[in-house]
């Protein structure tokens, strides 16, 4: 294996800049849709560079973006996540990179990552590739949750029509909806199934939902429509639920304004979901190298 052309680079590098000018004017902190969404903003991304998708449904944008955070983060410019929430350090909130000065911290990075992982594999020099590698730098190449959600998504759509339904039953039932029933009835209008939000003991909201075990095309702005049309009169609230993602327009046509709103779920929110409930994923702990501690017994 390779090293990579260093005076190119890799696309991913070209958010560094931005992304910590992202988080800078959104407080310093943002959730990782918030950062991503805001680097589109800053930098004007053409809405069909944003709707490229993997074979997964996940969005080649925000995979490099996610990339450029690993590295801002090997950098110490953004901290390492526990809880979802990408915040800058103290050096990240002065940190400023164009193009040039990017490409240079990108090169750095993963020459002292290529040499920890060499000595992580007890190699003398660093002249050949050790068994093990930093993450590549290639648009192409998946970090572990990136495959580990891969192979979420192609579970879900092994399952049937009527068991994914049941599936977001479950989900929703620890989400706190009660009253949960899935209709399956074909008068109504792809509805799929109703349930209550019970907000508090005075308050509570009658929501319909539909689940979409669709495979690697998007959710048209059409669906939507057509859920808000039968949710009409028999409910506060509409959930689209999908094992694939929603279009750019879909999107605006769920937040469209006189409209009531569509609450939407794609692949990536719903593995975020069966994450946080505990649901048909087991927790694994990974322990990575820390290089620092090592290095005062040398």
């Amino acid at each position: 294996m390779t090293q990579p052309n260093q005076k190119k680079g890799p696309a991913f590098v070209q958010w560094f800049g931005p992304l910590l000018d992202a988080l800078r004017e959104l407080g310093g902190s943002a959730t990782p849709k918030e950062a991503v969404d805001a680097v589109a903003r800053i930098c004007q991304v053409p809405q069909a560079q944003r709707d490229e998708v993997f074979n997964s449904g996940q969005g080649r944008f925000a995979h490099q973006v996610h990339w450029a955070r690993l590295y801002l983060v090997w950098a110490g410019f953004i901290e390492n996540a526990q809880h979802g929430v990408w915040a800058l350090t103290a050096e990240g909130l002065k940190a400023h990179l164009d193009i040039n000065s990017a490409l240079e911290l990108f090169a750095q990075l993963y020459a002292r990552e290529f040499r920890q992982y060499a000595a992580a594999d007890n190699k003398k020099t660093t002249d050949t590739p050790p068994k093990t590698m930093p993450p590549q730098p290639d648009d192409a190449e998946k970090s572990d949750e990136d495959k580990e959600f891969e192979r979420f998504i192609v579970k879900l759509r092994s399952l049937s029509a009527k068991g994914f339904e049941r599936l977001c039953l479950r989900l929703l039932r620890e989400a706190g909806f009660d009253r949960l029933e899935v209709t399956g009835r074909s008068n109504d209008g792809g509805i799929d199934g109703v349930g209550v939000l019970q907000v508090n003991e005075l308050v509570g909201f009658n929501v319909v939902f539909q689940c979409k075990k669709w495979a690697t095309t998007a959710v048209p702005p059409k669906e939507i429509r057509d859920l808000r049309g039968a949710m009409a009169g028999r409910a506060d609230k509409a959930i689209f639920l999908t094992t694939s993602y929603f279009s750019q327009s879909a999107k605006d046509e769920a937040i469209r304004p006189g409209a009531d709103p569509v609450e939407l779920v794609d692949g990536e929110k719903l593995y975020e979901m069966f994450k946080k409930y505990g649901l048909g994923l087991r927790p694994r702990t990974v322990y990575d190298i820390d290089n620092a501690f090592f290095e005062q017994f040398e």
